[in-house]
């Protein structure tokens, strides 16, 4: 075990992506945090993270010839890649004792300073069969199963950390609003009593000084809302007690979106943008922001791992010597990159039997498939499309992502996209991987020509595939919106899908905005200015690439949330939105 009393920052989060073999997380949320401890262990920040186990995962993708997509459990065995603590602790859950026990994963940093990762298992033979499946699996089951989670995480989690010898913990980070039960069992280990009701304006106020929450949601339909009869059921009566005076529960029920701002003293949306959306919501609570970012080494394909160690070694230590990739020759970059196109199209067929041009110009659209991500913006005008890969060269499409297995929606979104694509098969080439994950991420985001990304504005909080693809030298062909707000540079970057000055842009407007940026720019300098094209690519590296990245991110954080002088805002007092920088 490690040295625990180092720890001065506890890191909550439901989803947390450690590896490819530990399918622990669902999308972005889960790979920003496995990304944000990977670059806490470089920088030697003195963290600590929990999460649940997840042993059935999220689910493992399969799709039929017509995109109907079929869920299987994903098992993984958590003992053969983690060790078991021995700690365990109890937390109350319907009247009843569950028991819980923490496994311990290593992230070890490129100077040799580990942050240990706990993740809470309820699967043991003193519980009931039902409990033993709380922590079974990641966003399943039914209102219920999910308090049960929260409250585990929550509260489970900090009593964890006492059993494992974390005392000195200074801030209580909640990456979304899953884990703000936490606040609760801060509170009752102030008291000394569960008797929470009994709680001061002084008490409050001293959880409040050591809780930070990062809110990922820019729609108020996203934020978990649990009934108050469901609540005083899974939690208890003083618990509720609690809750109903320190005002959580508007329109009585537990909203874990107002337990965690009431009980944070520093709020922070994802981007520029999305604190300014989430002071909106939230009027009565000072809403800053810290824009994502991802951990460069695990994003960066091997060939441009082998350039920059070549020409700027210092950038796994420092990731804003990417500016300096300026410096590399365009001819080394086309290279690099078509190693790592090279790699995509080779596991394309592999996997699929898809044989792909490596000398066609190649987009990649792969993310959590969701409504207002707008898959099919790409195809709103077939006949156009065909027209483009007839007039300037050959196209082709490689997608990805995965539907909730309750959202419906989601997967006839699937189901369209993959029709869509099948009447264009005479034109464009086209291949909707199965059960993206953070394997196939890693090989789509470096190894096409050029990223897409079609959210509904204001929708997208921040967004990250992005990033990745810019350290790969991929420039983006994007709405404004989230990230891109801030790392658009039109012709340096990317390129920019409509404007930022109408939220309410009709759909046909910006498709055809798409097609226009690939008829009259895109494509022609692709394929009629290659040496041109290499250029974005550079820039893209050294502007985005350089900024838009888990290092800055968490020094950030570490500035402005963990250890800053705590100037307090009184809850209940708006403030002005002010990026963290």
């Amino acid at each position: 075990m490690p040295k625990t009393n180092d720890s001065k920052v506890a890191y909550f989060s439901m989803e947390i992506a450690l590896e490819p073999a530990i399918p622990t997380y669902s999308g972005g949320l889960g790979i920003l945090a496995g990304d944000y401890l990977r670059s806490a262990a470089d920088l030697g920040v003195p963290i600590v993270a929990v999460t649940l186990i997840h042993r059935k995962g999220y689910f493992r993708q399969r799709l039929d010839a017509q995109g109907n997509q079929f869920e299987e459990d994903a098992v993984w065995s958590p003992e053969k890649l983690l060790e078991d603590t021995g700690a365990r602790t109890a937390v109350e859950i319907e009247g009843r004792q569950v028991q819980v026990r923490a496994w311990r994963y290593a992230i070890r940093g490129i100077y040799g300073h580990e942050v240990s990762v706990y993740l809470l298992d309820s699967d043991l033979k003193e519980n009931t069969p039902w409990d033993r499946t709380i922590t079974d699996r990641l966003y399943g089951g039914d209102v219920h199963y999910r308090l049960c989670q929260e409250a585990l995480l929550g509260i489970g989690g900090v009593r964890i950390l006492r059993e494992l010898g974390y005392q000195e913990i200074e801030s209580y980070h909640m990456n979304e609003g899953h884990a703000a039960l936490l606040a609760l069992e801060l509170l009752e280990e102030r008291l000394g009593t569960p008797e929470l009701a009994k709680a001061t304006e002084e008490d409050l106020e001293a959880v409040r000084s050591r809780c930070v929450f990062t809110t990922h949601t820019p729609v108020p339909a996203g934020h978990d809302h649990f009934s108050r009869k469901l609540m005083q059921q899974v939690l208890g009566v003083q618990r509720t007690r609690v809750l109903e005076v320190t005002h959580c529960c508007p329109e009585d029920s537990l909203n874990m979106t107002y337990l965690a701002l009431k009980f944070s003293w520093y709020i922070n949306g994802v981007a520029m943008h999305h604190g300014e959306i989430s002071q909106e919501m939230f009027p009565n609570y000072p809403i800053r922001a810290i824009t994502n970012g991802v951990h460069a080494v695990t994003w960066t394909a091997p060939a441009f791992h082998e350039l920059y160690d070549r020409h700027i070694p210092e950038w796994r230590l420092d990731n804003l010597y990417l500016r300096y990739v300026r410096g590399i020759s365009l001819d080394e970059i086309q290279l690099a990159h078509a190693s790592a196109k090279c790699a995509l199209l080779q596991e394309i067929r592999k996997r699929t039997q898809v044989e792909l041009n490596e000398k066609a110009f190649t987009i990649g659209f792969a993310r959590r498939t969701a409504t207002y991500k707008r898959p099919e913006l790409f195809f709103t005008d077939p006949q156009r499309l065909r027209r483009l890969a007839e007039q300037h060269g050959p196209l082709q499409f490689v997608f990805g992502g995965k539907a909730h297995p309750q959202d419906e929606n989601g997967k006839e979104l699937i189901r369209k996209v993959i029709d869509m694509a099948g009447h264009l098969k005479d034109a464009i080439r086209f291949v909707y991987v199965q059960d993206y994950d953070m394997r196939w991420a890693q090989l789509i985001t470096s190894g096409v020509d050029l990223w897409l990304n079609t959210p509904q504005r204001p929708q997208e909080a921040s967004g990250t595939s992005g990033m990745k693809a810019a350290l790969n030298g991929v420039p983006s062909l994007s709405v404004l919106d989230g990230w891109w707000i801030e790392g658009h540079v039109e012709g340096a970057t990317g390129w920019a899908i409509g404007t930022d000055t109408d939220p309410t842009a009709d759909p046909s407007a910006e498709s055809a905005s798409l097609y226009d940026k690939l008829e009259q720019t895109i494509l022609p300098m692709f394929y009629g200015r290659p040496l041109a094209f290499a250029e974005v690519m550079r820039s893209t590296i050294a502007l985005n690439g350089s900024f838009f990245n888990t290092q800055r991110m968490i020094s950030q954080y570490v500035a402005n949330a963990y250890f800053p002088e705590k100037e307090k805002i009184p809850a209940g007092q708006p403030s002005r939105v002010q990026a963290a920088s």
